[in-house]
């Protein structure tokens, strides 16, 4: 089973859910697809750490020796990343989109490009399994490619391991990381909260999830802190059809939990929220609504 756990806005609880589901099972492979700010790393210290270097895009550097401040390069350039300060031609490294126009145009060959070679794929053992995850550097792009990369690993892993449960932390909202990390998964898992913008929000990712024709299923967490907003998340999923596994109450014992680097499931196993956890999660792998 490869199950994703999304949700249409950030602060759901996604990744200490993804935490306790880990912890439920067995032995997994855990993938921590939120690469743009991964942390479930944090929660596990994985041992054995492979590495391997992530190349996105590039960006353009300019060759001062060779520049004669012509401006060519700024006509053409169409994200404003290049510009004369002090009549000497600058390229601004955030604005600078990689698109190598500049340096195909350069009469001299001042403007040449360079790999962004500072983010990471990281694999190794974790107390529950194996766990692989991305972290892509500050300023990065191509976050859906590193998604695809780091799941294509999980899956060899999986493979090589004989472990069938492949547990996927994905990324908030619903933009591209998110579209690579629901591909072609059994079943997704859509943590949503009682409140205006979690309701919102969870309808988009819905929209995603069916256009998908992925099987899809709803946990509300903090059901507890507003039970009329909890009834119209309820009403959605009954009139979309969208598979509801639990509602989990409000506990502090969860940030107790994350502080000692525990899974709620591990820090305090007979408590409310773990028990509930523990019944939404046998309700998604028995794929019972």
């Amino acid at each position: 089973m490869e199950l994703a756990i999304i949700s249409g806005k950030g602060g759901t609880g996604k990744s200490s859910i993804s935490a306790a589901f880990a912890t439920l099972s067995e032995k997994v492979v855990l993938v921590d697809c939120d690469v743009d700010a991964a942390n479930l790393h944090i929660l596990f210290n994985p041992t054995e750490l492979e590495e391997q270097v992530y190349v996105g895009s590039q960006k353009a550097i300019i060759n001062e020796e060779l520049c004669t401040n012509c401006g060519i390069c700024i006509d053409y350039c169409r994200f404003e990343a290049i510009s004369n300060i002090e009549d000497k031609v600058t390229i601004s490294e955030t604005s600078c989109d990689g698109c190598k126009l500049c340096s195909r145009i350069c009469p001299f060959q001042a403007i040449s490009m360079q790999s962004n070679d500072k983010s990471r794929m990281f694999s190794g053992n974790f107390r529950n399994g194996k766990m692989v995850y991305g972290r892509l550097a500050p300023g990065e792009e191509n976050s859906g490619k590193l998604v695809n990369i780091v799941r294509a690993q999980a899956k060899k892993i999986s493979k090589l391991n004989d472990l069938k449960t492949i547990i996927i932390d994905g990324p908030p909202g619903i933009g591209c990381p998110v579209i690579s990390t629901i591909t072609g998964v059994d079943s997704v898992l859509i943590v949503t909260e009682p409140s205006i913008s979690g309701l919102l929000d969870l309808k988009r990712t819905v929209e995603i999830t069916t256009k998908f024709n992925l099987k899809t299923w709803v946990l509300i967490n903090k059901y507890d802190l507003n039970e009329d907003l909890t009834d119209q998340i309820l009403s959605f999923c009954v009139e979309a059809k969208i598979n509801i596994a639990g509602k989990l109450p409000f506990d502090p014992k969860i940030v107790e939990a994350m502080v000692n680097c525990k899974s709620i499931t591990e820090y305090a196993p007979e408590s409310e929220i773990a028990t509930a956890i523990a019944i939404a999660f046998k309700t998604i792998t028995n794929g019972k609504d």
